[in-house]
């Protein structure tokens, strides 16, 4: 059986023509990270929550108050969604996460959806940033944000999907390609990942001194949640 995904606003919303940034982790948690960033320097507020039967129950406790892990942010201002999460979804979740992002996209006529996926640099040092788009016009608009474009390679999960079903319904997706040391939260990284997706949105900003601050209480907070989902997920995806 395939799981649902639930999607629950909690405000009407407007983001008509705008964004909206996949905030799911791949390898290690920078992607989490570099949008919780935004959120913090670019006023965004809560708009809905995402849930599943098939993510592991957990609470994630902020300031005193419960929060579901993966959540939706929004800047009706900047025309920005954000679907911020602190888990790592198991593979068997990543095709029906993607389709219900592109549904929900659908739905507020987002013009352009922006995912990213990381990769091991063996020294760490790579900081250049490449990009993919699902259409003529995302891959225009990767190049007209000054970044080099990926002729071949295989681009997994989540961001995968979006780019493959994209293509199909001819949804403007790009994703972000960047590097990192290992399997941890990495400041710079994240900040590379920030900027670049500052570029592909008009508006959105990084304060990268407030980034590092960022990185390190979301570090905190993401360790937990992925400590505490561990023995659960195990025992639900048998």
């Amino acid at each position: 059986m395939i799981p649902k995904i639930r999607i629950r606003e909690i405000k009407k919303l407007n983001l008509e023509e705008g964004y909206l940034i996949d905030g799911f982790p791949s390898v290690g948690f920078t992607s989490a990270i570099a949008t919780e960033s935004m959120i913090h320097t670019s006023k965004f507020e809560l708009g809905g929550v995402i849930d599943s039967e098939a993510f592991p129950p957990i609470s994630v406790i902020k300031n005193g108050k419960p929060n579901f892990p993966t959540r939706i942010f929004v800047n009706e201002e900047l025309k920005v969604g954000i679907f911020l999460s602190y888990l790592t979804l198991d593979q068997s979740l990543h095709r029906i996460t993607a389709k219900t992002m592109l549904s929900w996209a659908k739905k507020h006529k987002i013009k352009l959806i922006v995912s990213s996926v990381a990769i091991k640099s063996p020294n760490g040092d790579d900081e250049e940033i490449i990009g993919i788009g699902s259409t003529d016009s995302a891959i225009n608009k990767v190049k007209a944000a000054g970044l080099k474009v990926l002729d071949h390679g295989t681009i997994p999960g989540i961001p995968g999907m979006l780019l493959n079903e994209g293509s199909m319904s001819n949804q403007d997706v790009i994703v972000i390609i960047f590097h990192i040391k290992g399997e941890g939260p990495d400041f710079k990284s994240s900040a590379n990942l920030c900027m670049a997706m500052s570029k592909l949105i008009p508006g959105a900003s990084c304060d990268i001194p407030s980034l590092q601050k960022e990185a390190e209480k979301a570090e905190i907070v993401i360790k937990e949640a992925q400590e505490e989902s561990k023995h659960l997920k195990d025992s639900m995806y048998r």
